[in-house]
């Protein structure tokens, strides 16, 4: 089946796409429960500012579908949780699917699925598993016409930072991006790189599949407006943020922001203004 009539669902007609993601808590760490301990008020939250859509697990994903009307985000479902979050790395890791997967995608009314691809230093097995991961949601998206985003990590050594630090050097993300894209993604979600302005690399090797970037960690105001806009720039399709919406003092201001960026080509200072100007009221 084709992919389209979902694709449609999640970018405007001109390509683009804003999702907020809201299942942190799939992966078992506390830190990530900051502003999403009322997952009903926070799903609600950004679904009122109206972002394209929302990526939830299959357990939350019913605050998103239980709200009436026709007019809210689509859902992108996540499908894998992992145990690599922590400041410490367990001994063992995984990255595990949930149970029919496309199946429960496509009771929950989705718009897509997403799965990590992951690469940590001097951990083979995980990498392997992740890539068996892709394969096997990719033979089931086909079925059902499923849109499939796999989420490419390069991660440094937690002894380095500890506990989910991106790894922003180009060289690596590059060929892991190429990897999803190969592995039959219809969406890439990837991290920035060091230098932002080196990203239409990153789009190009993604050789036509849309990229959305991910946001990654809490960042000011200022850093992740300035980033998105950059990004946007390169050649990005769109953005996956999520800490830096439900963490914000004011997630539907920080939406409204991002919104105006990927959408209207908004400059910096013209979001941060909109962002401002939802602070005051």
């Amino acid at each position: 089946m084709s992919t389209k009539a979902r694709i449609n669902r999640m970018f405007s007609e001109q390509g683009k796409c804003f999702d907020v993601a809201i299942d942190h808590g799939f992966f078992n760490e506390f830190s990530f429960l900051s502003g999403i301990e009322n997952m009903k008020n926070a799903v609600a939250t950004v679904v009122q500012a109206g972002p394209d859509c929302i990526q939830l697990s299959a357990g939350q994903a019913r605050h998103l579908q239980d709200i009436p009307g026709k007019h809210k985000p689509g859902l992108v479902l996540r499908t894998d949780a992992a145990n690599i979050y922590g400041n410490v790395l367990p001994r063992f890791l995984f990255s595990e699917l949930i149970d029919r997967a496309i199946e429960q995608a496509v009771r929950l009314d989705a718009v897509a699925v997403c799965v990590n691809l992951l690469l940590l230093p001097g951990q083979p097995e995980l990498h392997h598993q992740c890539v068996r991961n892709v394969t096997l949601l990719k033979t089931e998206c086909e079925k059902y016409g499923m849109p499939l985003m796999v989420e490419p990590l390069v991660m440094l050594p937690n002894e380095e930072k500890g506990g989910y630090m991106v790894d922003g050097d180009i060289k690596k993300i590059m060929p892991l991006v190429r990897q999803g894209v190969e592995l039959g993604a219809d969406v890439i979600k990837a991290d920035p790189c060091d230098n932002v302005e080196e990203y239409h690399r990153v789009i190009e090797i993604a050789s036509g599949i849309p990229v959305l970037v991910r946001g990654g960690g809490r960042a000011s105001d200022e850093e992740i407006i300035n980033r998105t806009v950059e990004l946007m720039k390169q050649g990005a399709s769109g953005i996956v943020y999520g800490r830096n919406v439900v963490q914000h003092p004011d997630p539907a201001g920080m939406t409204a922001a991002l919104m105006s960026i990927v959408h209207e080509g908004a400059a910096a200072e013209q979001a941060l203004a909109i962002l401002k100007g939802a602070n005051n009221q």
